[in-house]
Protein backbone atom coordinates (compact mmCIF):
# COMPACT_ATOMS: atom_id res chain seq x y z
CA UNK A 1 0.00 0.00 0.00
CA UNK A 2 1.04 3.04 -1.03
CA UNK A 3 -0.31 6.91 -0.09
CA UNK A 4 1.61 10.32 -1.31
CA UNK A 5 -0.32 12.77 0.57
CA UNK A 6 -0.16 16.70 -0.94
CA UNK A 7 0.19 19.33 0.80
CA UNK A 8 0.80 22.96 0.20
CA UNK A 9 2.85 25.95 2.23
CA UNK A 10 -0.22 27.81 2.32
CA UNK A 11 -3.65 27.90 0.27
CA UNK A 12 -3.11 28.83 -3.28
CA UNK A 13 0.31 27.00 -3.29
CA UNK A 14 -0.64 24.88 -6.20
CA UNK A 15 -1.87 21.79 -4.81
CA UNK A 16 -4.39 20.74 -7.67
CA UNK A 17 -2.07 21.74 -10.63
CA UNK A 18 0.94 19.61 -9.45
CA UNK A 19 -1.61 17.00 -8.29
CA UNK A 20 -2.98 16.48 -11.39
CA UNK A 21 -0.17 16.74 -13.10
CA UNK A 22 1.55 13.68 -10.97
CA UNK A 23 -1.71 11.95 -11.47
CA UNK A 24 -1.62 12.31 -15.37
CA UNK A 25 2.29 11.74 -15.67
CA UNK A 26 2.05 8.23 -13.68
CA UNK A 27 -1.38 6.77 -15.28
CA UNK A 28 0.72 7.36 -18.63
CA UNK A 29 3.30 5.24 -17.44
CA UNK A 30 0.63 2.73 -16.54
CA UNK A 31 0.43 3.21 -12.50
CA UNK A 32 -2.67 2.00 -10.65
CA UNK A 33 -3.33 5.45 -9.24
CA UNK A 34 -6.56 6.43 -7.56
CA UNK A 35 -6.84 10.09 -6.05
CA UNK A 36 -9.02 11.75 -3.45
CA UNK A 37 -10.15 15.19 -1.87
CA UNK A 38 -11.69 13.92 1.72
CA UNK A 39 -12.85 17.73 2.58
CA UNK A 40 -12.70 20.71 0.03
CA UNK A 41 -14.42 23.94 1.85
CA UNK A 42 -15.94 27.11 -0.48
CA UNK A 43 -17.75 25.04 -2.98
CA UNK A 44 -20.43 26.09 -5.07
CA UNK A 45 -23.76 24.37 -5.72
CA UNK A 46 -23.33 22.28 -8.83
CA UNK A 47 -26.75 23.73 -10.41
CA UNK A 48 -28.04 26.95 -8.22
CA UNK A 49 -31.74 25.74 -9.50
CA UNK A 50 -31.64 22.68 -7.42
CA UNK A 51 -33.53 22.61 -4.90
CA UNK A 52 -31.03 19.62 -3.12
CA UNK A 53 -28.21 22.23 -2.59
CA UNK A 54 -25.66 20.12 -4.27
CA UNK A 55 -22.00 21.28 -3.90
CA UNK A 56 -19.43 21.00 -6.07
CA UNK A 57 -16.14 20.51 -5.00
CA UNK A 58 -13.99 21.82 -7.97
CA UNK A 59 -10.48 20.55 -6.86
CA UNK A 60 -11.83 17.02 -6.31
CA UNK A 61 -13.19 17.05 -9.37
CA UNK A 62 -10.03 18.30 -11.47
CA UNK A 63 -8.40 15.32 -9.76
CA UNK A 64 -10.90 12.69 -10.75
CA UNK A 65 -10.69 14.29 -14.29
CA UNK A 66 -6.29 13.90 -13.91
CA UNK A 67 -6.84 10.20 -13.13
CA UNK A 68 -9.44 9.56 -15.71
CA UNK A 69 -11.22 6.93 -14.21
CA UNK A 70 -14.78 6.12 -13.23
CA UNK A 71 -14.59 6.26 -9.55
CA UNK A 72 -18.10 8.43 -8.21
CA UNK A 73 -16.70 11.99 -7.07
CA UNK A 74 -18.31 11.02 -3.86
CA UNK A 75 -15.94 9.05 -3.10
CA UNK A 76 -12.68 10.98 -3.91
CA UNK A 77 -14.66 13.88 -2.17
CA UNK A 78 -17.04 13.09 0.79
CA UNK A 79 -16.91 16.19 2.63
CA UNK A 80 -17.69 19.42 1.01
CA UNK A 81 -19.18 22.77 2.93
CA UNK A 82 -20.01 25.98 1.63
CA UNK A 83 -17.77 28.63 3.63
CA UNK A 84 -14.12 28.75 2.34
CA UNK A 85 -13.20 28.09 5.73
CA UNK A 86 -10.51 25.63 7.35
CA UNK A 87 -12.72 22.10 7.23
CA UNK A 88 -13.33 22.34 10.86
CA UNK A 89 -15.06 25.18 10.98
CA UNK A 90 -16.51 25.24 7.77
CA UNK A 91 -18.12 21.84 8.77
CA UNK A 92 -19.36 23.20 12.35
CA UNK A 93 -20.97 25.68 10.33
CA UNK A 94 -22.76 23.79 8.34
CA UNK A 95 -24.27 21.73 11.44
CA UNK A 96 -21.71 18.69 9.91
CA UNK A 97 -18.64 17.22 11.75
CA UNK A 98 -15.52 15.31 9.95
CA UNK A 99 -15.39 11.53 11.15
CA UNK A 100 -11.11 11.54 10.57
CA UNK A 101 -11.45 7.46 12.04
CA UNK A 102 -13.78 7.06 9.01
CA UNK A 103 -11.65 8.34 6.52
CA UNK A 104 -8.32 6.80 7.44
CA UNK A 105 -10.23 3.50 7.01
CA UNK A 106 -11.79 4.63 3.77
CA UNK A 107 -8.46 5.78 2.09
CA UNK A 108 -6.54 2.93 3.48
CA UNK A 109 -9.15 0.04 1.99
CA UNK A 110 -8.80 2.29 -1.45
CA UNK A 111 -5.19 2.04 -1.23
CA UNK A 112 -5.01 -1.15 -0.68
CA UNK A 113 -6.34 -1.95 -4.25
CA UNK A 114 -3.82 0.61 -6.27
CA UNK A 115 -0.44 0.72 -6.63
CA UNK A 116 -0.89 4.60 -5.66
CA UNK A 117 -3.32 6.92 -3.59
CA UNK A 118 -3.12 10.72 -4.04
CA UNK A 119 -4.15 12.34 -1.22
CA UNK A 120 -4.85 16.27 -1.56
CA UNK A 121 -5.28 17.75 1.81
CA UNK A 122 -6.72 21.98 2.04
CA UNK A 123 -4.31 24.38 2.87
CA UNK A 124 -1.17 23.69 4.36
CA UNK A 125 -0.49 20.77 7.23
CA UNK A 126 -1.69 21.89 10.35
CA UNK A 127 -5.13 23.47 9.09
CA UNK A 128 -7.54 22.00 11.53
CA UNK A 129 -9.66 18.54 9.28
CA UNK A 130 -11.34 18.30 13.28
CA UNK A 131 -11.23 19.87 16.46
CA UNK A 132 -8.74 17.12 17.41
CA UNK A 133 -6.74 16.79 14.19
CA UNK A 134 -5.04 18.45 11.21
CA UNK A 135 -4.10 17.31 8.16
CA UNK A 136 -0.47 16.55 9.53
CA UNK A 137 -2.42 13.82 12.08
CA UNK A 138 -4.74 12.48 9.08
CA UNK A 139 -1.50 12.28 6.87
CA UNK A 140 0.53 10.57 9.90
CA UNK A 141 -2.68 7.86 10.61
CA UNK A 142 -2.70 6.68 6.92
CA UNK A 143 1.25 6.57 6.86
CA UNK A 144 1.67 8.36 4.32
CA UNK A 145 4.83 10.12 2.41
CA UNK A 146 4.53 14.46 2.05
CA UNK A 147 4.98 15.70 -0.98
CA UNK A 148 4.81 19.56 -0.20
CA UNK A 149 4.25 21.95 -2.84
CA UNK A 150 6.27 25.27 -2.24
CA UNK A 151 4.06 28.34 -3.64
CA UNK A 152 6.94 30.57 -4.91
CA UNK A 153 6.49 33.70 -4.19
CA UNK A 154 7.87 36.44 -1.90
CA UNK A 155 7.59 35.08 1.98
CA UNK A 156 7.82 31.23 0.24
CA UNK A 157 11.42 30.64 2.01
CA UNK A 158 9.85 30.69 5.42
CA UNK A 159 6.16 29.05 4.67
CA UNK A 160 8.34 25.79 3.43
CA UNK A 161 10.44 25.89 5.93
CA UNK A 162 7.97 26.00 8.57
CA UNK A 163 5.78 23.18 7.34
CA UNK A 164 9.45 20.76 6.35
CA UNK A 165 10.24 21.29 10.35
CA UNK A 166 6.56 20.37 11.24
CA UNK A 167 7.14 17.30 9.18
CA UNK A 168 10.31 16.36 10.85
CA UNK A 169 9.62 17.02 14.26
CA UNK A 170 6.28 14.86 14.16
CA UNK A 171 8.79 12.26 11.77
CA UNK A 172 6.20 11.90 9.43
CA UNK A 173 7.66 10.38 6.02
CA UNK A 174 8.34 12.87 3.56
CA UNK A 175 8.56 12.28 0.12
CA UNK A 176 10.26 15.72 -1.12
CA UNK A 177 9.01 19.39 -2.18
CA UNK A 178 8.06 20.62 -5.27
CA UNK A 179 8.30 24.67 -6.01
CA UNK A 180 5.68 25.89 -8.63
CA UNK A 181 6.58 29.33 -10.44
CA UNK A 182 3.44 31.51 -9.43
CA UNK A 183 4.30 34.59 -10.72
CA UNK A 184 5.55 35.37 -14.10
CA UNK A 185 9.43 35.62 -15.10
CA UNK A 186 11.24 38.90 -13.50
CA UNK A 187 10.28 38.65 -9.90
CA UNK A 188 13.43 38.65 -7.88
CA UNK A 189 12.01 36.32 -5.09
CA UNK A 190 10.80 33.68 -7.97
CA UNK A 191 13.88 33.36 -9.73
CA UNK A 192 16.12 32.98 -6.38
CA UNK A 193 13.78 30.97 -4.30
CA UNK A 194 14.85 27.92 -5.66
CA UNK A 195 18.11 28.18 -5.21
CA UNK A 196 18.21 29.58 -1.80
CA UNK A 197 15.68 26.64 -0.39
CA UNK A 198 17.88 23.97 -1.51
CA UNK A 199 20.75 25.41 0.15
CA UNK A 200 18.51 25.33 3.53
CA UNK A 201 17.12 22.12 3.64
CA UNK A 202 18.23 18.39 2.76
CA UNK A 203 14.45 17.49 2.00
CA UNK A 204 14.80 15.98 -1.31
CA UNK A 205 13.95 18.44 -4.12
CA UNK A 206 11.76 17.16 -6.63
CA UNK A 207 11.06 19.46 -9.43
CA UNK A 208 9.74 23.01 -10.25
CA UNK A 209 7.03 23.48 -12.51
CA UNK A 210 7.04 26.84 -15.14
CA UNK A 211 4.79 29.77 -14.27
CA UNK A 212 1.59 28.57 -16.28
CA UNK A 213 -0.65 31.68 -16.66
CA UNK A 214 -3.56 29.64 -18.35
CA UNK A 215 -3.31 26.97 -15.23
CA UNK A 216 -6.89 27.94 -14.26
CA UNK A 217 -8.12 27.67 -17.66
CA UNK A 218 -6.54 24.30 -18.37
CA UNK A 219 -7.79 22.39 -15.19
CA UNK A 220 -11.37 23.95 -16.05
CA UNK A 221 -10.88 22.42 -19.74
CA UNK A 222 -9.73 19.28 -18.13
CA UNK A 223 -13.03 18.81 -15.50
CA UNK A 224 -15.30 19.33 -18.91
CA UNK A 225 -14.30 16.31 -20.38
CA UNK A 226 -14.54 15.60 -23.60
CA UNK A 227 -11.46 15.88 -26.68
CA UNK A 228 -10.28 18.87 -25.47
CA UNK A 229 -9.94 17.39 -21.76
CA UNK A 230 -8.03 14.65 -23.48
CA UNK A 231 -5.84 16.92 -24.76
CA UNK A 232 -5.21 18.71 -20.96
CA UNK A 233 -4.31 15.42 -19.36
CA UNK A 234 -1.64 14.91 -22.27
CA UNK A 235 -0.53 18.29 -21.61
CA UNK A 236 -0.29 17.79 -17.75
CA UNK A 237 1.16 14.52 -18.11
CA UNK A 238 4.22 16.19 -20.39
CA UNK A 239 4.57 18.80 -17.81
CA UNK A 240 5.49 16.14 -15.07
CA UNK A 241 7.78 13.80 -17.26
CA UNK A 242 9.71 17.07 -18.07
CA UNK A 243 9.31 19.18 -14.53
CA UNK A 244 9.31 16.29 -12.00
CA UNK A 245 11.31 13.48 -10.61
CA UNK A 246 8.26 10.89 -10.90
CA UNK A 247 10.83 8.35 -9.89
CA UNK A 248 10.93 9.51 -6.34
CA UNK A 249 7.14 10.32 -6.20
CA UNK A 250 6.09 6.69 -7.38
CA UNK A 251 8.92 5.47 -4.43
CA UNK A 252 7.46 3.23 -1.52
CA UNK A 253 8.60 4.09 1.22
CA UNK A 254 11.17 6.94 2.98
CA UNK A 255 13.61 8.05 0.23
Amino acid sequence: MSILFVTGTDTGAGKTLVSAAITAGLRVRGVRIGVAKPCETGCSPLDPRDPGGRLFPEDAATLAAAAGNDEMLETVCPYRFPDPLAPSLAAERAGASIDVPLLVETLTARARALDLLLVEGAGGLLVPLARDASFADLALALGARILLVVGSRLGAINHALLSLEVLRTRAIPTAGYVVNRLVPEGDLAVATNTALLRSLTEAPFLGEIPHLPDAPALLATLRADGAAATSVRTRLAELAETHLDLATVMARGHP
